[in-house]
């Protein structure tokens, strides 16, 4: 058998995430029969079939969806190594570390702060992204370096180093007669329709069945807390973003949460290296 082509692999993986051929040829930019024979011989040089085709739609078969999981690593690699390669060619010692929006804002200005502080430090371009955005970013070569959490984010495939492990708190109206506790308890935020808890999108873009409103981005979730219409779950770090409508509630039955740097397991970067180094002695 022939090796995989990356461009046949992205019309695969295009196909299995619409499960519909005009849509994804729409998506591609091509037009629906060049992209049906792609597929077709594809099936053939592997000799198993990918999708089920019938009346009502397309569907991966078992093996479509291992190829699918497959397809996507080796284009991300394919992607990581275009990009890492362009950035080695302008000889600029830089990295480029992605984390959520308005995590750990007080750990990781200590953290540039001591790198900087280094002779021959890289310089530091931080990428504020969504949530699960990280993993994504840093197997397709768009980050070096990023700040992740467990034991929410998918950390396989990355080396980490553990940086600060905290208590989770409820996010709630100041004047929502919760606010004024000492502390609350999971329970006490479950299936109350005056105070939803939001809910954020899963690592396939999908989100948890409940009535919470779905969260986009940290902006959208301060503006419907302080308005009533939500509450939240987080790290104790998030006070340095609440505002003066909002108060952070200690949960005292919630898991705690360790943010840890992490970065590609294959990674021979010096700068890297280098990064990590001073997150150790922080």
């Amino acid at each position: 058998m022939d090796t995989l082509e990356t461009r046949e692999l992205r019309y695969f993986v295009t196909v299995a995430e619409e499960l519909h051929f005009s849509r994804a040829a729409e998506r591609l930019g091509i037009a629906q029969p060049p992209l049906s024979r792609a597929i077709q011989q594809l099936e053939r040089r592997l000799g198993v079939a990918l999708l089920e085709r019938d009346r009502r739609g397309v569907a991966l078969t078992d093996a479509g969806r291992v190829l699918l999981d497959e397809a996507r690593a080796l284009l991300d690699s394919a992607a990581a190594a275009a990009r890492r390669t362009q950035r080695a060619a302008t000889g600029a010692n830089r990295l480029v570390l992605a984390t959520k929006a308005g995590a750990n804002h007080d750990l990781l200005r200590h953290l540039l702060d001591a790198h900087a502080a280094e002779p021959g430090a890289a310089e530091i371009e931080v990428v504020l992204c969504g949530m699960g955005d990280q993993a994504r970013m840093l197997r397709d070569g768009r980050a070096d370096v990023a700040f992740m959490q467990r034991p929410f984010d998918a950390l396989t495939g990355f080396d980490t180093e553990d940086l600060l492990t905290e208590q989770q708190v409820a996010i709630l109206p100041a004047d929502h007669p919760l606010a004024a506790r000492s502390s609350l308890i999971l329970a006490d935020l479950t299936g109350r329709p005056d105070l939803p808890v939001a809910r954020w999108p899963r690592q396939d873009g999908t989100y948890e069945p409940g009535p919470g409103p779905e969260i986009h981005d940290l902006s959208q979730l301060a503006q419907l807390i302080a308005l009533g219409h939500a509450s939240a779950v987080l790290c104790a770090s998030s006070r340095s973003w609440l505002w003066s409508a909002h108060v952070a509630v200690p949960l005292t039955d919630a898991p705690h949460v360790t943010t840890v740097l992490a970065w590609p397991a294959h990674s021979r970067s010096q700068a890297v290296a280098a990064l990590v180094k001073t997150a150790v002695q922080l």
